[in-house]
């Protein structure tokens, strides 16, 4: 598996560089990929399906300058920003074809992304249906997207964001997993006591990434910025 570490300029392109590298997967074997990054300023990401008006404090949000836009995957509305490490992992179906499976995909991510923690002295859970947890407190949500033959599973770990930030940039969500016990964010969420570094060398041993991705597709995330990622219409659509 190849390494990406790239953050990108804006918002909008990093979230395009995710479905891009999905793309790149779909119509090309060997396209398997873990990427790291983390973006310099705060914003909010919408699931595929997340109700604009319902989950974000707007007013909070427009006071400060905080951009919303939404994400090609499922799952709740998440802040990131400096002190979240973001991450993406692209898996070809033609050589994983059990990942086809949803259950079985959620399992195989999550199960490596606890191993890779659990180098650090770490002990995570997965919890609901895509989270990660450390006694009982959320530092990981996570979501995929899945075309005929590559999937991307990617996903958030909090490791140094104000809890109390994310507190006054979401409402509390419309669904909930039943172990959350409807806590607020504050209650709910927690930051890992490590640094982004060591977080990262640890997903890269977890996931053997043996060799950097050289040539991501930045010509398809442009497109996907133009046509998508920047548009009001694909933001605001539900």
């Amino acid at each position: 598996m190849r390494l990406l570490q790239l953050t990108l300029d804006s918002p909008a392109a990093n979230l395009a560089l995710d479905e891009a590298l999905l793309e790149r997967a779909e119509n090309e074997e060997g396209q398997e990929c873990l990427r790291l990054w983390e973006p310099e300023s705060a914003f909010v990401v919408l699931g595929r399906s997340s109700p604009y008006l319902r989950e974000v404090n707007l007013d909070f949000c427009s006071a400060n300058d905080i951009p919303i836009l939404r994400r090609s995957s499922g799952g709740a509305t998440i802040v990131t920003g400096p002190g979240c490490l973001m991450y993406a992992v692209v898996l070809d179906l033609r050589l994983r074809p059990g990942l086809a499976l949803v259950d079985r995909a959620h399992d195989f991510v999550l199960s490596r992304i606890s191993s890779g923690l659990a180098r650090l002295g770490i002990e995570s859970e997965i919890s609901g249906t895509s989270d990660l947890t450390c006694q009982g407190q959320k530092f990981s949500g996570n979501s995929l997207r899945c075309r005929r033959n590559a999937i991307v599973y990617h996903g958030t770990l909090l490791h140094g964001m104000s809890i109390e930030f994310i507190e006054r940039c979401l409402h509390r969500p419309i669904r909930q997993p039943d172990y959350r016990q409807d806590r607020s964010h504050r209650d709910f969420l927690r930051g890992l006591p490590v640094e982004r570094q060591a977080l990262e060398k640890a997903l890269t041993a977890e996931w053997q990434c043996n060799e950097p991705d050289l040539d991501p597709p930045l010509e398809m995330c442009h497109d996907l910025v133009q046509q998508k990622y920047s548009q009001a219409a694909w933001t605001q659509k539900v």
